[in-house]
């Protein structure tokens, strides 16, 4: 029965042992006292007894805890109170605390190794020197559960633990017994020793990564940037530097004496679209021009409607007006070929042209 008993309870301090809560922990020495009853095993022959105990461990991880304690009890002799019977021992004891953030009282399983020494005396009447005196010792295992509470600058420990004493050599207790099943409740104080360890300081606050900053606008973090002092309204690169943008309309040309696109124009313009889209913050003057051919008055209105000709296209195909500057024409001031005024000579198709003059 009684090795039935120990087998549960020690499966059971096993089973609780799996589950974990890890917390920070103290990890100074601590005194131990302890006080409780002894309830003795009824095939001693001997009465329950009060005992005491004391100690020293320490927390060795987050959850467990490793204490070494000595113990003390004095029970009587059932059949003569006389007679002194007495045991004291040493256990190594390994606790597995369930500890919980906020929780002041915790509980835990307990599992030991120790040795328990007996003296014993009893009637060896009628012999001259009764009475006799047995000494001896054996191994001790112990298992239990209990609670601890932290009380600030010590704790408080509330324990019951069942413990078996391989004492083969017992002269008042049953005669076939090779051991006995002892059950310790106590209530015990822990004090620690030294200083509390400082709190851990509160992590620096991480420095602000220049991923997240755009000291100068341009849309391109401080990691990228290799130009960090852009101006707004600049065309700005992926590397956060000004990029030159040119928009070609060579090719945008009209027919003599009209101000009409020309397919061949269309396909250049929606190439000038594109452009726009892709560099949102361009800006860019419309300027028409023409030949030099007729009076200066007339080429100036034919320049000004050819301007606007390709100014109302890119609008109709989504460029806000506000990015256009003009439409303006500049007649046949600005030829790229100086054919002079003389027929057919001076009809150059060059010069009949709209530009887009890019601002920034």
């Amino acid at each position: 029965m009684k090795i039935r008993l120990l087998s549960t309870a020690l499966l059971a301090g096993l089973a609780f042992a799996q589950t974990a809560n890890a917390q920070d922990f103290d990890d100074r020495w601590y005194l131990t006292g302890s006080a409780g009853i002894n309830v003795q095993d009824n095939d001693r022959g001997t009465r329950n007894a009060p005992f005491v105990g004391l100690g020293v461990g320490k927390f060795i991880s987050d959850n467990w805890s490793l204490d070494g304690e000595l113990n003390y009890q004095n029970p009587h002799n059932d059949a003569n109170q006389d007679l002194n019977w007495s045991q004291y021992g040493i256990s190594l004891d390994l606790r597995r605390h369930f500890i919980a953030e906020g929780r002041n009282w915790n509980p835990y399983v307990l599992m030991g190794l120790g040795y328990q020494r007996s003296e014993e005396e009893f009637d060896a009447f009628p012999n001259p020197d009764s009475p006799g005196e047995r000494e001896d010792g054996n191994l001790a295992a112990k298992v239990g559960i209990g609670m601890q509470g932290d009380m600030g600058s010590y704790g408080i420990r509330t324990e019951l633990a069942y413990r078996a004493d391989f004492d083969d050599q017992s002269v008042g207790g049953a005669a076939d017994e090779d051991w006995f099943g002892d059950v310790l409740a106590s209530v015990g104080v822990i004090v620690p020793l030294g200083a509390a360890p400082a709190p851990a300081p509160a992590p620096a606050p991480a420095a602000p990564s220049c991923s997240d900053g755009d000291d100068d606008g341009d849309g391109v973090n401080n990691c990228d940037d290799k130009c960090p002092g852009s101006q707004a309204g600049q065309t700005i690169g992926p590397d956060g530097c000004p990029v030159p943008v040119s928009i070609d309309l060579k090719g945008v040309n009209f027919d003599f004496d009209k101000s009409t696109l020309r397919p061949d124009a269309v396909q250049i313009l929606n190439e000038a679209v594109e452009i726009f889209k892709r560099y949102p913050e361009l800006k860019a003057e419309v300027a028409g021009h023409t030949d030099q051919c007729g009076t200066d008055a007339y080429n100036q209105s034919l320049s000004e409607r050819r301007s606007r000709a390709v100014y109302d296209y890119l609008t109709s195909n989504g460029i806000d007006a506000a990015r256009l500057t003009g439409p303006n024409g500049y007649g046949e001031s600005r030829p790229l070929e100086d054919m002079g005024q003389t027929m057919p000579g001076c009809k150059s198709e060059r010069n009949r042209r709209t530009e887009l003059n890019v601002q920034n």
